[in-house]
């Protein structure tokens, strides 16, 4: 299992543990309850490892990460910019 894997399944988990319902975007149900977190949603930029929904509404993106990566999360804000200024289709 690659790092990436490894962290995605953490992410779910962790999700779940705090109530999100979470779902791959091929099965989107924003309707299955009142917090929604969609894996690789598109985006006008490129996909974003999960949106969060809630009551329908994006609320949130998380990228996931591996382990190390957390060590320097400063490289990532280019990629968090993107996110934030992209429209989801």
């Amino acid at each position: 299992m690659t790092p990436e894997a490894k962290a995605r399944l953490a992410i779910d988990e962790r999700l779940q543990q705090a109530g999100w319902l979470v779902q791959d975007f091929k099965n989107l149900n924003l309707g299955a309850g009142p917090g929604v977190a969609v894996r690789e949603y598109p985006t006008d930029t490129g996909p974003a490892d999960y949106v969060l929904f809630v009551d329908r509404e994006a609320v949130g993106v998380i990228e996931a990460k591996r382990d190390e990566a957390g060590e320097n999360l400063a490289v990532t804000e280019d990629q968090t910019l993107r996110y934030a200024q992209s429209a989801l289709k």
